[in-house]
């Protein structure tokens, strides 16, 4: 398929200087397009584009896919499970899940039956995430996720694993660059491929152009809604304000969520601030936008 093509299913690439209202106009035909195919059509195409944009899978790669047990991730491993079969690219795939000391649900057979059906290798690893707190600590996502991570990187340099798919999807993307702005004072985010310079390892998020109302769509087309399940911590409360600041905002629009994305891809360098230079950004001539 010419890449292209492919890539004007979603949105104008971050290069492109067209006007708002024809980048709205014709966004909007693209995503009449995708509702079209339905959910499983449209989640499956999104991962398809963002795989090609960011050269996330490479010939012979072998791919570790973190699963919760959670809709983001056993989406994730069911789509990149089907891609196998005619995927240019040839990779291997096998799943691991980080079993918890809190979160008992997640042990569930349906994981695995699903991971068996759709011929994804399966292993579990026991991390005592709350058992490894210093005293006078809570609990928290951070750490949550700190260790979890920790774990995958382990398990996939102790097994040959080159790259760590992850299930994270646009509204954690959108939201956590929006959550380092406030809460930080800086512009970072979740990259769609983060090579680590400590590591052999690299990260690749294929869900990153999926909003999370696809992902469940997609589940519950698939059957596997009901059987997955949810962190009993929930979200962390400074993720829930920024979500609904970011829906206050964005009026709930995919395409603005998109935008912000975007932006974080068509950076204009002389009209943000220099921090060994301060005050001196300003070209001469120029109209602060």
């Amino acid at each position: 398929m010419n890449a292209s093509k492919v890539l004007s299913c979603i949105s104008p690439g971050p290069s492109d200087t067209q006007d708002y209202s024809q980048s709205d106009h014709d966004l909007s035909r693209s995503e009449k397009r995708l509702q079209a195919k339905g959910a499983i059509g449209s989640v499956s195409k999104l991962i398809e584009v963002a795989l090609r944009r960011f050269d996330m899978i490479e010939e012979g790669d072998r791919i570790l896919v973190a699963v919760s047990g959670g809709k983001d991730s056993t989406t994730l491993a069911c789509d990149l499970a089907a891609k196998r079969r005619w995927w240019p690219a040839k990779y291997e795939l096998q799943a691991v899940h980080i079993a918890t000391d809190f979160c008992s649900c997640c042990k569930k057979t349906a994981l695995v039956s699903l991971l068996e059906s759709w011929d994804v290798p399966y292993v579990s690893i026991d991390v005592p995430v709350i058992g490894r707190l210093k005293p006078g600590r809570s609990m928290n996502c951070y750490w949550c996720s700190t260790q979890r991570r920790t774990e995958l990187i382990r398990y996939a340099m102790a097994n040959g694993y080159n790259k760590i798919a992850l299930g994270h999807h646009l509204d954690d993307i959108v939201e956590t660059l929006l959550m380092n702005m406030l809460y930080k004072g800086e512009i970072s985010g979740m990259l769609p491929v983060l090579k680590y310079k400590k590591y052999p390892l690299t990260i690749i998020r294929p869900l990153a152009l999926c909003e999370e109302h696809q992902i469940i769509a997609y589940a519950e087309e698939k059957g596997f809604r009901s059987a997955v399940c949810t962190c009993p911590f929930g979200r962390e409360s400074k993720r829930r304000d920024v979500r609904k600041r970011i829906t206050a905002l964005t009026g709930g629009s995919g395409q603005q969520k998109r935008r912000l994305f975007e932006s974080t891809m068509n950076i204009k360098p002389e009209y943000l601030q220099d921090f060994e230079q301060p005050g001196t950004n300003q070209m001469e001539g120029d109209v602060e936008k």
